[in-house]
């Protein structure tokens, strides 16, 4: 249990306390994570997805599924009904950067849409509080793993399991960049992606090794965890890393993201690292050209 488990549901729809906002990110956050679970053996049963599941976004290997718009569409509905004077950017449905209420909801409906598509286990809903362009609360449901993790600004980072006990999540105490366990991403563009792979080639002999999860939101609240050191990901859009981002930083990460307002097509960088190895991590990713923006080509 948080120390502020015992907070009241929030009624009201001028409250700003991020407290209250995470409790609103983690309800609709895990009601979100019920609804992908039930619909994945619905719609990719034994014989296969149907032919109008799943269409392309921005390249052929950039997929997006029914169920993505689906469980876009029940995050917008729970929040219309709890936060109606809020704004919402949505990865599938788009959205408003300006709200009367001056609150700001980021959604990812599926981080990891590949991975849900194939069936790997490792998929998440993301949904961030944003004042001002800043996060001040948000939620992570690791979809498969049942695990919930949340962080508001000032109160710490926190993981739930499926019982509900919640846990507080630090970073690892690590000194040394050669033995930093890295998390990274790749864009769908080619040229993009060329230039990925050769700054990991690159980076590979400096640290202990590389993994690639597929869930930029799982790599952000895995790093709070201490089950990697660093993420670091070009071309990431606020869905992506609004939530993960504060729940690392509250678990005491150094965190870089980009602008509040960058998409994909802009390829900033989103970086979340153990704080004892920080330094010396962003000098070797800055020696390599990993710290400038990698944008669409």
């Amino acid at each position: 249990m948080t120390p502020h488990d015992d907070v009241p549901q929030d009624d009201s729809t001028s409250t700003l306390d991020p407290e209250m906002l995470r409790r609103i990110a983690v309800d609709v956050a895990r009601e979100a994570g019920r609804h992908v679970r039930r619909r994945r053996p619905e719609v990719f049963g034994a014989g296969g997805a149907a032919v109008d599941a799943v269409r392309s976004k921005s390249t052929p290997t950039d997929p997006v599924t029914v169920v993505d718009t689906e469980t876009e569409h029940v995050i917008r509905d729970l929040l219309s009904r709890l936060r109606p004077d809020d704004a919402v950017l949505g990865e599938e449905g788009g959205g408003e950067d300006i709200a009367p209420s001056g609150v700001r909801w980021v959604l990812d409906p599926i981080d990891g849409t590949v991975n849900f598509l194939y069936g790997i286990p490792a998929y998440s809903v993301s949904v961030a509080a944003q004042i001002d362009g800043a996060s001040v609360a948000g939620a992570v449901e690791d979809v498969v793993g049942d695990r919930t993790y949340a962080a508001s600004l000032g109160g710490g980072a926190w993981c739930s399991d499926a019982g509900g006990d919640w846990m507080r999540l630090r970073v690892n105490d690590i000194d040394d960049v050669a033995l930093t366990l890295v998390a990274t991403g790749f864009g769908y563009d080619a040229a993009r992606r060329r230039r990925q792979g050769a700054l990991i080639a690159a980076l590979l002999p400096e640290v202990r090794d590389v993994r690639r999860i597929g869930s930029a939101a799982l790599d952000l609240c895995m790093v709070a965890a201490g089950r990697v050191d660093a993420h670091f990901e070009h071309g990431l859009s606020p869905w992506d890393w609004a939530a993960g981002a504060l729940v690392a930083a509250e678990a005491g990460a150094r965190v870089i993201t980009p602008s509040p307002h960058s998409r994909s097509d802009d390829g900033e960088v989103t970086i979340a690292v153990a704080a004892g190895v920080a330094d010396g991590f962003l000098s070797v990713l800055d020696r390599l050209g990993g710290v400038a923006a990698i944008p669409k080509a």
